[in-house]
């Protein structure tokens, strides 16, 4: 092939990436679950390993990529990846991970970023505050909110999601690195969930704001807010009642449901209910006295992403319940619960249709939104289906 047919066909693919991308969200599926006929659409396809959505105020919607790219999606097109995203460690289940928008987003344009970065030791954990330019094309005033105190050369398990609370603090999982006895080190953010201002700063609530000892030894970090977690990927507050819960890995079974409170354990990994993926048993057993038991666990593991627990408009039938999305079985489970709270009842919805589900988001019309981990990831809209008038 000559250089000017090579030229030409390069010019000939461009053309066709770029058409790709502008066109509009595909025809929707009609899926029948337990309580109610839903749709799914693909707003957008092409992403590479998506980890997280968040719905702009006028319609649009931000996604990360885990290489390190985020990007507006707007009318089915991918925007060119935003300028000033920080740098971030891609490899292994790291990279740019979640985004949140703040409370008054729609007049301060800021939002939050988590990620794995590049430190003294290896990576670790990192959430970010910025704002979104007018024009949508750039962060600005990227400022570093919080980083986790101890890096490594793992690439595993940074947890990495963000919850914000009613006074619009921070909620931010960090998960054990692969390192498990880290978990019980009150010194260590890993395998804690850890509570900050929006500006990084302790908020007064925090259980160790001062330090002190605690009853095991070791002096607790400030930040931290509970211990004892494996990789909570999943961390959301009930609207309803503003109580805070997570969804984390288990090892080989364990996948747990948490109710997270100040100052507690939750055990891992002294207690759990999976076992290591050789099948040898870890820690002592599944119940030990100062540690808390999940309100919910798998076995086998479903491995699950994030958590939504739904209070909007278009599903009155899901009302209060958790939303999980997996990654092993490729589905997104509905968890119902009682007038107790207890969890009696699983659904299991769109089992291998759409891929590995990364995030799912209530959007503020009461839709879903979700995004599959994949080389070709999508982001999908999940709808309630129009009544059939035939």
């Amino acid at each position: 092939m000559t250089a000017v047919s090579t030229l030409r066909l390069g010019v000939m693919l461009a053309a066709v990436a770029a058409v790709a991308q502008s066109i509009p969200a595909m025809a929707a599926d009609t899926v029948d679950t337990k309580k109610v006929r839903v749709q799914v659409e693909t707003i957008a396809s092409g992403l590479e390993n998506p980890w997280a959505v968040a719905a702009l105020p006028d319609g649009g919607y931000l996604v990360t990529e885990r290489p390190g790219r985020l990007r507006i999606v707007r009318d089915g097109k991918l925007s060119a990846p935003i300028s000033g995203v920080p740098k971030v460690s891609a490899r292994s289940q790291g990279g740019l991970l979640d985004v949140e928008l703040a409370p008054d987003f729609a007049t301060s344009r800021v939002l939050y970023l988590t990620a794995a970065t590049v430190g003294d030791g290896g990576s670790g954990t990192e959430a970010f505050s910025a704002t979104l330019s007018d024009d949508g094309t750039a962060l600005e005033n990227v400022k570093s909110i919080f980083k986790m105190r101890k890096f490594t050369s793992a690439g595993l398990q940074y947890g990495s999601r963000i919850a914000i609370a009613r006074d619009g603090s921070l909620f931010i999982s960090v998960g054990d690195r692969g390192d498990r006895d880290r978990s019980q080190d009150w010194g260590d953010d890993a395998g804690s969930i850890v509570h900050i201002n929006a500006d990084g700063s302790i908020p007064a609530d925090n259980p160790f704001k001062d330090g002190g000892p605690l009853k095991d030894g070791g002096k607790p970090l400030p930040e931290i807010w509970s211990k004892g977690h494996r990789n909570p990927q999943g961390i959301a507050f009930d609207a309803a009642d503003g109580k805070l819960y997570t969804v984390e890995h288990g090892a080989r079974g364990g996948d747990e449901i948490n109710g997270i409170e100040p100052g507690k354990n939750y055990g891992w990994p002294i207690i759990t209910y999976g076992r290591d993926y050789s099948g040898v048993e870890i820690g002592e057993g599944t119940a030990k006295k100062g540690l808390e038991q999940p309100l919910y666990y798998w076995d086998p593991s479903i491995a699950p992403g994030a958590l939504a627990i739904y209070r909007g408009k278009m599903f009155p039938e899901w009302d209060g319940d958790f939303l999980v999305a997996a990654l092993k079985f490729q589905m997104l489970s509905r968890m119902q619960r009682d007038d107790s709270g207890a969890f009696v009842a699983e659904e299991r919805m769109f089992d291998g249709a759409y891929g590995r589900m990364r995030d799912v988001v209530v959007a503020p019309d009461g839709a879903l939104l979700i995004v599959t981990d994949e080389d070709d990831g999508a982001l999908l809209r999940v709808s309630r289906a129009p009544a059939d008038n035939g």
